[in-house]
């Protein structure tokens, strides 16, 4: 723009194109909505969105604008008429050419070939014209220490000490040399002799000072001038040595790839290239727009504060003048006393200087009036930034609730569509086949299929929408059976589509964000409102810390006794003395989870973590050593916490939680449990208790494992999880509710099986088909209520002296058995079980 006013009617056209197309958006995003389509059926964040609100800050953001609307006129030719003119040419400090444009290529180009760099360096200076010269030895010097300077300087600025710059900082002979703030100030006296700026100031020693100082301030000015140009041109040079590097690579990479590759897979790999490229310059234009946008805003912020600073400051001024006016016309009036002739010479000097008081004050008044329209303007440009990127905020998040509900829909299409093929599949009874038994042998090829890099196309049709392995690193779909394999597949798609349901209502995270963040400054402890956000599940970003905080708090007596390092002490004598735990330990370490990549392979992270622990529980407690199952207990601690706080996790669930003897050969504290079990299955659900006692089925075969292990392999990881958050928190109570809450959840089904061997076989894997967390936990805490820790405890004792004479008895036959055996001699030929292990 030629004008200050041109500058600003282009501004406000700009700022009127914009405003438009925005709207124009929101219009067509008001008529989509008014007519839904069939796929528009979520109820979550979109049902719960309010779109008048949007609407109703265009209207008031409208107002607003017209409000502050500035009303300008261009003075000259605008549009494509100005765009046809010939650009004015301004004078300038330095004066940049096309041939000096292609030079300056020339020399960075130059750069990147092989020796130029040991022969020849660039040497930068600040004369009206770029050359290259060869430095003296000197010079040489002097460059280093200046590139040194240089460096210094350059770490305060925001990012911009990372482009790759060829040129050196060298010192030029003093003929040819001209010192950098004499140019500034020559040319800065060529471009600022037609303005004329006024200063408010008393005596030639003022005067000077004032003339010094703006002098100064416009060199300095001059100065951030000529260093943005210079890292202007380092970012071109930085831009054309990767085109070059980036063109050198293509043409190795397609010079190798030629060599017996076919033609049309040549042409795919290049498509594939360039759509790589477009991505990611995309990608890279989408990042600056969104870096310059926060910069100008920010930049917008500085001047609306530097503005209000400046008013005050002539505010101040004028009020400073307005009280020397007033001293002049008392003085004025006081001198009119005076004899004639000294009162003529006092009027005309008191006329002059009011007349430049007057003069002055109408400038400040112009430049107030000034000021304000470039305030108004400027609030305008940020009221219409932020209705913008409120607008673009809510359509962020009304695009994402449907996204995530319309993954949840097909994850539930897909499913169904899985089980309908697993009904339809039958067994094939002759040679011939049937042209829909075809078609299913087809449709199930297809939905088992795994995804790879010869069919690279369906990657963009089909989303992915079940990953190999879930964020707790276990295998979603088994490798082995076909048929497992598809019930598999469409019960993590059913996972997949309840925990994106339960993402879009956000309830759950925000209580956890509010409550941590309550306990920021003071020490968590026990609550009701703590159990209640645990029992709802603790989230996957906070499951870390709240298990170690669980860990901590039931161990605290165990961890004030011992020593620091007291873990590795224990891992350290476990490794160097003969410890007899360590030969089992080895043969169940692969055994432990290997449907979890974590623990899959002997190179594994996990594996060696996982020997670790149980070698120091061991040496901990020889009385027990190890005991199949432990393994499993730990493996689940590793995944969220450390080695030594998975030591204390054992800890806590063997000594802390279980009864003694749990884990024992013998396993006594496990066999009380059940019949523990059985009382509450009798007084909870008599229903299905008499179904099982009519056909003679002993459950306690199938949740024996469920209590020893608490619940690993028996449910989905993420039932699982949830059970672990309550168990570490509550303590054992919880492994009866959830168990109790497993038959509660499937009683229905169970009770229509007729025999005890469908009865079983159904037990062995039913867990498995419960996805549905939220139900079953609401089943644990609220269905089965009351549940008081004391009657259990009490029933334990019961059964603990019934478990142990029972106990006796079998020690009892089989010592008799024994003896028995030594007299008779038919009988010497036995062995028992224990006597063929040892």
């Amino acid at each position: 723009a030629a004008t200050r006013q041109d500058m600003t009617y282009w501004l406000q056209e700009l700022q009127q194109k914009r405003w438009e197309y925005c709207n124009n958006l929101d219009a067509a995003k008001r008529d989509s909505r008014t007519s839904p389509t069939p796929s528009d059926f979520s109820k979550g964040l979109v049902a719960k969105d309010n779109p008048g609100s949007i609407l109703s800050q265009n209207a008031s953001a409208e107002r607003a604008r017209n409000i502050l609307a500035v009303e300008t006129s261009p003075t000259d030719l605008v549009g494509e008429q100005a765009a046809s003119q010939p650009a004015p040419v301004q004078p300038s400090a330095i004066n940049f050419s096309l041939k000096q444009w292609s030079t300056e290529i020339k020399n960075s180009m130059s750069s990147l070939r092989k020796g130029n760099n040991e022969n020849r360096k660039s040497i930068f200076y600040t004369t009206e014209e770029w050359e290259l010269l060869d430095p003296t030895p000197k010079d040489l010097e002097d460059s280093m220490a200046l590139e040194e300077k240089r460096k210094h300087l350059a770490e305060g600025s925001k990012g911009l000490t990372s482009s790759a710059f060829p040129f050196d900082f060298g010192r030029i002979p003093h003929k040819t040399r001209r010192p950098l703030k004499d140019m500034i100030g020559s040319s800065k006296n060529r471009n600022s002799s037609d303005s004329s700026p006024t200063e408010w100031y008393s005596g030639n020693g003022n005067k000077l000072v004032s003339e010094l100082q703006l002098k100064y301030q416009s060199q300095q000015e001059e100065l951030e001038k000529l260093k943005k140009d210079l890292l202007s041109q380092k970012e071109l040079v930085r831009l054309l040595q990767q085109t070059v590097r980036s063109s050198q690579y293509d043409k190795y990479f397609a010079s190798r790839l030629c060599e017996g590759v076919p033609k049309d897979k040549l042409e795919l790999l290049h498509q594939k290239d360039d759509q790589i490229l477009g991505l990611n310059n995309q990608l890279e234009k989408l990042n600056l727009e969104k870096d310059s946008l926060q910069q100008e805003v920010k930049n917008l912020k500085c001047k609306v504060g530097e503005l209000n600073e400046r008013l005050g400051m002539l505010m101040e001024t004028i009020q400073a003048k307005d009280e020397v006016i007033m001293k002049l016309s008392r003085q004025l009036s006081e001198c009119e006393d005076n004899t004639s002739s000294q009162s003529g010479a006092v009027n005309s000097s008191v006329a002059t200087c009011t007349n430049k008081d007057l003069q002055e004050l109408d400038r400040l008044k112009d430049n107030l009036q000034g000021y304000k329209t470039q305030n108004k303007f400027l609030n305008k440009e940020i009221l219409e930034l932020s209705a913008l990127r409120r607008n673009a905020e809510a359509r962020e998040r009304e695009w994402q609730a449907k996204y995530t509900s319309l993954e949840a829909k097909l994850c539930q299409i897909e499913s169904k569509y899985l089980i309908l093929l697993q009904e339809m599949k039958t067994p094939v009874c002759s040679e011939e086949q049937s042209p829909a038994r075809e078609v299913i042998t087809q449709l199930l090829e297809d939905a088992l299929k795994a995804e790879t890099s010869e069919q690279p196309e369906q990657a963009f049709f089909k989303p992915h929408l079940v990953s190999e392995y879930d964020i707790y690193g276990f295998q979603t779909v088994p490798e082995d059976d076909d048929e497992e394999k598809l019930v598999a597949k469409s019960r993590a798609l059913d996972l997949r589509s309840l925990s994106l349901s339960e993402n879009r209502e956000i309830s759950t995270g925000v209580k956890w964000e509010n409550y941590l963040a309550s306990t920021m400054n003071r020490e968590m402890m026990r609550c009701v409102e703590l159990k209640n956000l645990i029992r709802s599940g603790i989230p996957h970003e906070h499951r870390s810390k709240m298990w170690k905080w669980c860990v901590n708090l039931h161990v605290k007596k165990f961890k004030d006794s011992t020593v620091p390092g007291y873990f590795q002490t224990l891992l350290q004598n476990a490794l160097e003395k003969q410890n007899p735990a360590s030969k089992q330990i080895e043969l169940d370490l692969l055994r432990t989870l290997p449907n979890n990549k974590h623990y899959s392979s002997p190179t594994s992270e996990g594996i060696q973590k996982l020997r670790n622990v149980l070698l120091a529980f061991s040496w901990r407690n020889p009385d027990i050593g190890y005991c199949q199952g432990l393994n499993r207990l730990v493996a689940i601690a590793l995944l969220y916490l450390e080695q030594e706080d998975a030591f204390w996790c054992l800890v806590t669930i063997v000594e802390v939680f279980m009864p003694r003897d749990y884990y024992t050969k013998t396993l006594l504290g496990s066999q009380v449990d059940q019949r523990v079990f059985k009382d509450l299955m009798s007084e909870k659900l008599p229903r299905l208790h008499a179904h099982f006692e009519q056909y003679k089925v002993d459950y306690t075969l199938i949740t024996f494992n469920w209590f020893l292990v608490v619940f690993v392999d028996s449910v989905v990881s993420d039932i699982l999880f949830k059970i672990w958050d309550s168990f570490l928190y509550e303590g054992p109570k919880v492994i009866f509710r959830f168990a109790l809450a497993l038959f509660k959840y499937k009683e229905e089904e169970i009770l229509k099986l007729q025999d005890s061997m469908s009865i079983f076989k159904y037990l062995r894997y039913f867990t498995r088909t419960i996805l549905d967390a939220r139900k079953l936990t609401g089943i644990a805490f609220g269905d089965l209520n009351p549940f008081p820790l004391r009657q259990i405890r009490n029933r334990r004792t019961y059964h603990l002296e019934k478990v142990r004479l029972e106990l006796t008895e079998l020690e009892a036959i089989r010592e008799d058995f024994l003896r028995e055996r030594e007299t008779c001699v038919e009988k010497r030929d036995l062995i028992s079980d224990d006597e063929e292990d040892s």
